[in-house]
């Protein structure tokens, strides 16, 4: 996992809680640094002396050669988050941050078709990308976006969103809810539920012809339009989602082993960057643990099996997952698992973090 240094370009406030950050990318950086709308970079940055790392979703179009790659992320204030509050309180321009190349799974290359999606609070970061990049390089798409926010203070990039509904009136679709505040139009104040989306999404578009949904935002949000989907006969395969926050509540418990430790003498064989390593497992280590202890450069963001960085293969042996917010069901199947979520229930591990 390579971070490179960029210089803070711009930081520019979006809400009482949320900024907008660019950075200047070098032209040898350029290749480096394009990405695919819905994509996402981690920041690497030492706060009150520890270092922070977190994941963040680019905002801006993507952008093709020989043109200068853009890359804007939104960052929204998380109570007790170190480098949020780092970000709107002290981050200033000419500010160094180590960042990642773009990554991530939660995509759509620009190609006819209608698309929509739903999206909560900050989830729409990427699908900004994604809808922007669409409409201004595909002339036969259409795209729907039906986005919820607390009041119209707190919406993330209100004024990007109305130039798409300006520039693309005929292909571009918006409605916008907000759960706590009244307004005179519009769809009712209230929370995006399965209830409400069930009943409200074949009144705003014609669900059978949408070719792909991406849901975004909490997990509260995610999950509860995914069921309505499911339940208007929308197949699995057309619904992608990326989760930006989860609450213990609405998640569930933790899937835990019954006993948390790795069987006795466990070893652990994960290929990374090339080199392979054969290590003992501790007690009640998660992979992402066990590799960190013997190497620093192993992929991680969140550690909270939200972000999808330290996505592993696992070539043999079993492992129990505690939590899987990032993986897709084929992913899962195909054998990939989370290694900060993920605990040895073998003897004998391997994984590939190169897959």
């Amino acid at each position: 996992m390579r971070f490179h240094p960029l210089r803070v370009r711009e930081v520019e406030r979006l809400t009482d809680d949320a900024v907008a950050v660019t950075f200047d990318i070098p032209p040898e950086a350029h290749d480096i640094f394009r990405h695919v709308p819905g994509q996402h970079v981690t920041l690497r940055h030492e706060v009150d002396g520890t270092e922070v790392r977190r994941t963040y979703s680019v905002c801006a179009p993507a952008a093709k050669a020989p043109a200068t790659p853009l890359l804007k992320v939104g960052i929204r204030l998380v109570e007790g988050g170190a480098f949020s509050t780092h970000a709107l309180k002290e981050l200033s321009v000419g500010d160094t941050i180590e960042v990642t190349p773009p990554t991530g799974r939660f995509t759509l290359r620009p190609r006819p078709g209608r698309f929509a999606a739903i999206v909560g609070g900050s989830g729409i970061t990427p699908v900004l990308s994604i809808a922007a990049t669409l409409l201004s390089e595909e002339p036969e798409a259409k795209f729907h976006l039906i986005r919820s926010d607390r009041t119209a203070a707190s919406a993330m990039f209100l004024e990007e969103v109305a130039e798409l509904k300006d520039r693309h009136p005929d292909r571009f679709h918006l409605v916008h809810t907000l759960s706590r505040e009244e307004r005179q139009a519009g769809p009712s104040t209230g929370r995006l539920d399965t209830e409400r989306l069930t009943t409200l999404l074949p009144a705003l578009l014609p669900v059978d012809d949408v070719d792909d949904w991406f849901l975004c935002g909490p997990h509260g949000l995610v999950s509860g339009a995914a069921r309505a989907l499911g339940a208007l006969g929308v197949p699995a395969t057309s619904i992608h989602q990326e989760i930006f926050h989860v609450d213990d509540a609405s998640a569930g418990p933790r899937k835990r082993a019954a006993d948390r430790s790795a069987p006795s003498g466990a070893k652990l064989t994960a290929t990374l960057g090339g080199r392979m390593g054969v290590w003992p497992v501790g007690g009640g280590e998660t992979l992402l643990e066990t590799v960190l202890r013997n190497r620093s450069d192993a992929p991680y963001a969140c550690k909270g099996g939200v972000c999808g960085t330290c996505r592993v293969k696992l070539v043999s042996g079993e492992v129990s997952m505690d939590r899987n917010f990032a993986l897709e069901p084929d992913e899962v199947s195909a054998g990939y698992v989370l290694a900060c979520q993920s605990r040895p229930v073998t003897e004998a591990v391997e994984v590939d973090f190169d897959a």
